[in-house]
């Protein structure tokens, strides 16, 4: 398993980022707290607070992952 923190700007980059994801042969989970959604859902991902930054746990060891959504991380803790 990895895991990285991620944060959208706009609508744009949530969109960009699904289609990222979404072209991978990997499970990917969105979400903080107790609510989590399949990062592969654009319509799962919208239903997250999205002002806040969002952990991402995907199943692969593939860095093709990890830099197709290096335009996405952030730094910062999820609570």
């Amino acid at each position: 398993m990895q895991q990285a923190v991620v944060k959208f700007e706009d609508v744009d980059q949530v969109r960009d980022f699904v289609n990222t994801v979404s072209m991978a042969d990997a499970n990917f989970e969105l979400g903080s707290g107790r609510r989590i959604v399949d990062a592969k859902s654009i319509l799962g991902v919208f239903a997250l607070d999205l002002a806040q930054p969002q952990r991402l746990i995907w199943d692969s060891d593939d860095r093709a992952i990890l830099e197709g959504i290096e335009p996405f991380l952030v730094r910062e803790k999820v609570g």
